[in-house]
């Protein structure tokens, strides 16, 4: 129960990397605010699982790339909790094709979403933080953010920008008591991987040494430790999550 008392906001909650991460810091005895679009009866679902746990919950749902529904969200936090001590940037999406047939509109998209999402989030966040002098903020990069992924030009590129983002914000704030720190995950199962052909599946496990794919779980413990006090002297990170893919 090492975060027994914080509470946290977790961006694109409603199922899969985002719910796993929820549920790992509610475990750890966080509030959790769950955070989805508003068409989602996922985050609805997951919110009775939770409060069926007895954790402690509430549900916002919005744009992550709207300035007002990300007010709202932070707002949610304060009135219902009295505090955000931790902000997973979580939300994104894919919309893979070559560079060549790669439409405006799905680069837009994808950046709009997985990275000016991340900062609208983290600057209505750390409004909150700063007052409070303390704060946890961990963005949800991938390793494509590091070495790029054919097929994946705007998802890259937006991964790569939240690092940067994150190396930022952890300079910013850092006076003010807050870190900021970035996970870089692999190939994890969930629905967005597995839409992935087979033989680009099997070319991620032949150069993986530890010989398997991610699970979600793998991701929210590295999440959980950096969202607890024993990561205080943490700051600026980068942590792979892949399993050795990447070194």
């Amino acid at each position: 129960m090492q975060l027994k008392g914080k509470t946290a906001v977790v961006t694109g909650s409603g199922r899969g990397l985002g719910k796993a991460i929820a549920l790992k810091l509610a475990q750890m005895g966080a509030n959790i605010v769950l955070n989805d679009i508003v068409s989602s009866d996922a985050v609805d679902a997951t919110a009775e699982e939770f409060k069926a746990a007895g954790f402690n919950v509430a549900v916002t749902k919005g744009d992550v790339r709207n300035t007002e529904d990300v007010k709202e969200m932070v707002k949610t936090a304060v009135d219902k909790f009295g505090s955000l001590d931790i902000l997973v940037n979580n939300a994104g999406i894919t919309k893979d094709k070559p560079m060549a047939l790669m439409s405006e509109e799905d680069w837009d998209a994808v950046l709009d979403i997985n990275l000016k999402g991340a900062f609208i989030c983290t600057k209505a966040a750390a409004k909150v933080m700063i007052k409070q002098r303390s704060g946890k903020i961990v963005n949800i990069a991938s390793v494509a953010g590091r070495y790029g992924n054919p097929g994946q030009a705007n998802y890259s590129a937006s991964k790569a920008g939240l690092i940067g983002l994150t190396k930022t914000t952890a300079k910013e704030f850092a006076p003010r008591g807050i870190t900021c720190n970035a996970v870089a995950p692999g190939l994890i199962q969930s629905k967005m991987t597995d839409v992935l052909p087979e033989d680009v599946k099997k070319n991620y496990l032949n150069n993986i040494p530890l010989g398997r794919f991610g699970t979600p779980e793998d991701v929210a413990n590295v999440v959980a430790f950096l969202s607890s006090d024993d990561s205080n002297y943490v700051t600026g990170q980068v942590i792979d999550i892949d399993g050795g893919l990447v070194m």
